[in-house]
């Protein structure tokens, strides 16, 4: 009578005894489960229709987790340090990004651009529940943007094409990406409060 996270929950709890439990991989047509079933240390999380090569991935990283169920020269999972991540799909699959590389988040259209010094991803969701999932770690620049506060690298002003009010306005730049981002004029004052808390640590 559980469902497939409630099932998973009462496997974690039986690891924690000291009990031995099975790999587990989610396949569903749900993907806004994902994080929940990542929390619960899921080997994978494969949404339907699944393709084979999707599904001989997560097969063989349930094999590599049976063969080394701490992971190779690890300690306990528990006993790690838990680092902030966000879930987003990356070719038709779900990835843990660390919250620490995330370097701004910004609204378009319909979704939300989050954007890594290497890569950039399409996110479920609206600013405002990012910016409370997140808390103070980022700042809202604009309506549209929230930024990593260790990203704020310089404001000045700047002719922004995205705006549409033309001319110049302030502008702040995010490193390591070298780009550009507007900042409303309410948020002129935080932002620079931010830069130079910045450089003072």
């Amino acid at each position: 009578g559980l469902d497939g996270t409630q099932l998973a929950a009462e496997l974690q709890a039986q690891g924690a005894a000291g009990q031995t439990i099975p790999a587990v991989v989610f396949v569903t047509a749900h993907a806004e489960h994902a994080l929940r079933a990542f929390d619960l240390n899921a080997v994978d999380y494969l949404t339907k229709p699944v393709k084979r090569d999707r599904l001989q991935s997560a097969l063989l990283r349930a094999a590599t987790r049976l063969a080394h169920p701490l992971g190779p020269n690890v300690a306990h999972p528990r006993a790690m340090p838990e680092t902030p991540t966000v879930v987003v799909m990356e070719r038709g699959r779900m990835v843990r990004v660390p919250l620490t590389e995330v370097l701004y988040l910004k609204a378009e259209l319909k979704y939300v651009t989050l954007r890594t010094a290497t890569h950039t991803h399409v996110l479920d969701g609206t600013l405002s529940e990012l910016e409370t999932q997140f808390g103070n770690r980022f700042l809202r620049v604009h309506r549209n943007a929230l930024v990593a506060r260790r990203a704020l690298q310089s404001l000045e002003k700047r002719c922004i094409a995205s705006e549409s009010e033309g001319g110049e306005s302030w502008a702040v730049y995010v490193a390591p990406v070298g780009e550009w981002l507007a900042v409303s004029r309410r948020q002129v004052a935080a932002v620079k409060e931010a830069i130079m808390a910045a450089n003072h640590d």
